[in-house]
């Protein structure tokens, strides 16, 4: 599998920072960070940017539980996982020791580094005028109902994308 970052070391306190920083220097204002439950963990930035029609909100999130699965499945390889899903199968030659929760720092890293170079990417492509705010940030663009335009047109299908009616 390719995977960026996938060996990053660096902490997610540096890397949050520096996309802040990033956002800064581009115009962004009022950065917020979301925290997932009681783990303290950082699962989104929120921002808002001004667009030539006018300011918007931009919540970027990260899925650290689905970049575990991937990093875990990488892992796993061909070898076969135990019922639950956690430890590999001892046995038939298999000689991984580690368990999925040993991967959670690393995915949390990894989600959070790969964030931040897609941010530092989209910002230059709008410095260089090749891309506005809106043609990369849309899917993350916050609605009047406080759900991303992504959810939104996820939530209503294919239909909401659609001009004249077409099926």
């Amino acid at each position: 599998m390719f995977l960026k970052n996938y060996t990053s070391n660096v902490p997610v306190s540096q890397t949050v920072y520096r996309i802040e920083q990033v956002l800064i220097k581009c115009g962004a204002a009022g950065i917020t960070k979301e925290f997932a439950g009681n783990k303290g963990a950082i699962d989104a930035l929120t921002f808002q940017i001004e667009t030539a029609t006018g300011k918007i909100s931009i919540r970027l999130p990260v899925n650290v539980e689905h970049a575990l699965d991937a990093l875990w499945k990488d892992y796993v390889g061909d070898d076969r996982m135990t019922q639950d899903g956690q430890s590999v199968q001892w046995g038939m030659g298999s000689k991984k020791k580690k368990n999925k929760s040993d991967f959670t720092d690393q995915a949390e890293r990894t989600a959070w580094k790969i964030t931040r170079d897609w941010v530092e990417v989209q910002m230059s492509m709008i410095q260089l005028k090749q891309a506005d705010v809106l043609q990369v940030f849309l899917p993350y663009v916050i609605t009047s109902t406080g759900e991303s335009v992504y959810k939104r047109v996820q939530d209503g299908g294919m239909k909401m994308l659609l001009t004249n009616g077409e099926e």
